[in-house]
């Protein structure tokens, strides 16, 4: 079963059980991923899928901030379950030990060299744990240890 096909069934389970904050967050990136297929102009396989979500995932991650700069704890509340509910159909995240792991192996296979070989680094890091990591985090780790 696709990636879609999962969501879609999820939706509608939540629908019946009357899970509205579940059914509305799916419905949600349902429509964001019809949006992308059109664009394209195909159907979208998982792997594309899985951007589509980390694009909305990161959309309710800056609401959250904003909402919680303005004093809101009613919407936080609210994203923070949507976020939960994203989270569900994400790969698993690779903790910041094991991205550095495969950052300090790649900076030696490539025999890397400060700053100027970041971009190096970061194409080959990200091609191999792109699913498992969010890009920023791979960046700072990358930073802290070419800077040394």
């Amino acid at each position: 079963m696709s990636l879609l096909e999962t969501l879609r069934k999820d939706m509608f389970s939540a629908t019946k059980d009357g899970n509205t904050t579940k059914a509305d967050i799916l419905k949600m990136v349902i429509a964001a991923i019809k949006n992308a297929e059109i664009e394209k102009g195909e159907v979208l396989d998982d792997k594309e899928i899985v951007k589509v979500l980390r694009k909305e995932v990161k959309k309710i991650q800056d609401s959250i901030a904003q909402f919680t700069t303005m004093g809101r704890q009613d919407l936080v509340d609210r994203e923070t379950k949507q976020l939960e509910v994203l989270q569900e159909y994400l790969p698993k995240q690779m903790s910041e030990e094991e991205i550095k792991k495969v950052v300090k192996a790649k900076i030696v296979e490539l025999e890397a060299e400060g700053m100027k070989d970041f971009g190096k680094v970061m194409g080959v890091v990200m091609k191999e744990i792109a699913e498992q990591a969010e890009g920023g985090i791979v960046k700072d780790i990358i930073e802290s240890l070419l800077d040394t």
